[in-house]
């Protein structure tokens, strides 16, 4: 039996799951309690340099994790990154307008909702891990890195947006537009991908990252759908003085006289026009010009009804609906109503299933792909491609080959497309046509297919095909700033095949020059 001299010798024999009351500790007069282990105060979060945060906020848009770990940027350094990665963007999309161009103030603050919008939803998705202090900058250092992440990307699509204004003939042929719009793809992915990465490594929650790409993917949908145009510069606009002031386009004045003279005009024109041919495929021309301020229509108008009496043996085949205060008392007014009797006259005296009709329409045209009419103080409402189609439609005319010059004009496509139609326009449905100013002369369009190439040839199709690229390049050296009008051609299957033995016949007819 063992020998408990004490009870701490007593104590090591318990077993070791059990453990003794601890002696209470002896105290002095003079002893003093040890001082309790303070707690380390909290450390201010690093400051890095601004040449720092942009080379990380570079490697965040090859999607690398920021090295800056629960750094923030200062508001002056916030600043400067902001406004030096803006001036940045400015510069690269000089190369999206070619030649003189002015900085435009608004086209630079307009897509700058985008950021607003985006910082919102990075503050909100980044709540939860700032109140549980994650170790990360918070909102200030997203946005610090976010000004330069999304850089590179942006940059290749202004270079490769300014390439496609600079050569627009390169990207229109074989499958350069398949290959344009597929690079276009990958570099907005890139973007976006750039964004959502940085985003979700400090937002740090699956769900709320989720949730913060379908904003920035919504936001980037919207900017590019509904402003497109909103750029940072512009071409450059003469002066007044170099210009010169636009002539003042003279005024219709109505009178009684004044209407009824185009009543017996419209029954003239009507009973004049030349009866069909039979075994003959002959051409039927209506051209119609509703815009009465600009004289660029007024002559292109007429210039495309001398062409097809000329060069389609369409003498006396040929309606001309014109509004123009000089023409009052030669040419009937291009009304809609004035339209729709136009093309019920000539369905009536044409051969509605062998005879081919040209439309040829002239305007401003409207992003809702409604063609611009003006004649003041006559009330004239616009036309759409419905009216046209429904025209066309009810008069039974077969044959059709539909020319629309206008802005936009590209949105006429699909309503008057059928296998028995032409369609071409000057632009398709989100760009602007060219030449169809105060000063112009004729437009870029109708100079280039009706006053060019169809003097060349009787094939509509072979001159659509070589009017694009000489009006790509008129556009580059006039300075077109929104990109390339981007003219549309349809060609239905059973029409082709009659167009293309109206031209034989024409090419045979015509007299060789010697």
């Amino acid at each position: 039996m063992r020998n408990h001299d004490s009870p701490r010798a007593w104590a090591d024999t318990l077993p070791s799951q059990f453990e003794p009351y601890p002696a209470p500790p002896e105290t002095t007069e003079t002893a003093e309690a040890p001082p309790a282990a303070a707690s380390p105060a909290p450390q201010p979060p690093a400051r890095l340099p601004v040449v720092r945060w942009l080379a990380e906020g570079l490697r965040a848009a090859f999607l690398r994790a920021p090295r800056t770990g629960s750094a923030r940027p200062t508001p002056w350094q916030l600043i400067v990154l902001v406004l030096l990665s803006s001036a940045v963007m400015v510069g690269v999309a000089r190369v999206l307008v070619p030649g003189p161009a002015d900085f435009s103030l608004r086209g630079w603050l307009a897509p700058q909702w985008t950021s607003l919008v985006l910082l919102w939803g990075a503050w909100w998705a980044m709540a939860p891990a700032q109140r549980s202090r994650a170790p990360s900058g918070g909102p200030a250092a997203w946005f610090a890195l976010a000004a330069w992440a999304p850089l590179p990307p942006v940059a290749l699509l202004y270079g490769l947006a300014g390439w496609a204004t600079l050569r627009p003939a390169f990207w229109s042929q074989g499958y350069a537009p398949w290959a344009f719009w597929g690079v276009y793809g990958v570099l907005v992915l890139w973007f976006l991908a750039a964004l959502i990465v940085l985003g979700g490594r400090f937002i740090q929650s699956r769900p709320r990252t989720a949730a913060f790409a379908l904003i920035a993917i919504a936001v980037t949908g919207v900017g590019a759908w509904q402003f497109p145009d909103d750029q940072p510069w512009e071409a450059a606009q003469a002066s007044p003085a170099a210009a010169g002031d636009a002539p003042e386009p003279p005024r219709l004045h109505l009178s009684q006289s004044l209407f009824e003279a185009q009543q017996a005009l419209w029954a003239r024109q009507v009973q004049a026009l030349a009866p069909q041919r039979g075994g003959v495929v002959d051409v039927y021309g209506l051209v119609f010009a509703p815009y009465a301020g600009e004289d660029v229509f007024r002559r292109e108008s007429t210039l495309v009804g001398t062409l097809l009496q000329e060069r389609f043996d369409a003498q006396g085949r040929v309606l001309h609906l014109l509004n123009h205060a000089e023409t009052a008392a030669t040419h009937p007014w291009a009304t809609p109503q004035n339209l729709q009797r136009a093309v019920a006259a000539l369905g009536a005296r044409m051969d509605r299933d062998e005879d081919v009709l040209v439309v040829y329409m002239t305007s401003h045209g409207a992003r809702s792909h409604e063609l611009a009419a003006s004649h003041w103080p006559l009330e004239v409402p616009p036309v759409t491609p419905e009216m046209l189609r429904a025209a066309l439609d009810e008069a039974g005319i077969r044959h059709r080959v539909i020319a629309i010059s206008a802005c936009y004009s590209g949105g006429w496509v699909e309503p008057l497309a059928n296998d028995d139609t032409l369609v071409m326009t000057a632009a398709d449905a989100t760009h602007t046509s060219y030449g169809c100013g105060s000063r112009s002369e004729l437009t870029f369009f109708g100079r280039a297919v009706f006053d060019e190439q169809l003097r060349r040839t009787h094939s509509f199709t072979r001159a659509f095909e070589q009017a694009v690229p000489v009006i790509a390049q008129r556009e580059v050296e006039a300075g077109k700033s929104d990109g390339f009008s981007n003219p549309q051609m349809r060609v239905g299957e059973r029409i082709a095949p009659v167009l293309e033995a109206l031209a034989q016949r024409l090419d045979a007819a015509e007299v060789p020059e010697r």
